[in-house]
């Protein structure tokens, strides 16, 4: 399996938007959960996050990356600087920041969600786009770059595993910076 992964730019919504299906992939969130803060949140509808991730294509700085195999889009990292995902910064939040100042920080960075196309769940994916996005976040200048996977789950292609796998990240060099909760470690990468 050849696997090719690049920024996710507005020239690639229409793959990104078949990859996540008409339903926004989880519940119609459109990887916009972490983007929102609570009251957004609760107030948003599958349209409007649709519209807003959409409209992040559209920006200067890719929010994510795609990973194709051959032409055709089989995955999605979001990776992004802390300030852009409030809700990853909320004080009780499993993944809220070392530092208060790291939300803000445009050198901290944080990837929040996967999400892989059915029957390419489990395969391996997600050791080469946290590679991928490592890269990526550097490359614009990241200083480091957080995560808060799953420690746990039932099935290594379950949809669940959004928040990726511990144990991807301990094989890319992160490490634990804090565990606030039992099975949802604060991973963190000095780049």
């Amino acid at each position: 399996m050849t696997i090719r992964i690049v920024p996710a730019t507005a020239d690639r919504w229409a793959d990104f938007e078949g990859l996540f299906g008409p339903s926004g992939a989880c519940y119609g969130c459109w990887c916009t959960y972490w983007r929102q803060s609570h009251a957004e949140r609760a107030k948003a509808t599958a349209a409007g996050s649709k519209a807003l991730i959409k409209k992040r294509f559209a920006q200067h700085r890719a929010p994510g990356l795609l990973a194709y195999e051959g032409e055709t889009c089989v995955g999605w990292v979001q990776v992004t600087p802390r300030a852009e995902v409030p809700r990853f910064n909320a004080a009780r939040a499993a993944s809220h920041p070392l530092e208060q100042d790291e939300a803000v920080d445009p050198d901290v960075w944080a990837i929040t969600c996967f999400f892989f196309r059915a029957g390419h769940r489990g395969r391996g994916l997600s050791h080469p786009t946290v590679a991928a996005a490592a890269a990526f976040a550097r490359g614009h200048g990241a200083r480091l770059l957080d995560a808060c996977p799953m420690r746990l789950a039932k099935k290594s292609g379950s949809v669940g595993l959004y928040v990726g796998s511990e144990q991807v990240f301990v094989k890319a060099g992160f490490s634990e910076a804090a565990r606030r909760i039992p099975n949802r470690p604060l991973m963190r990468l000095a780049l």
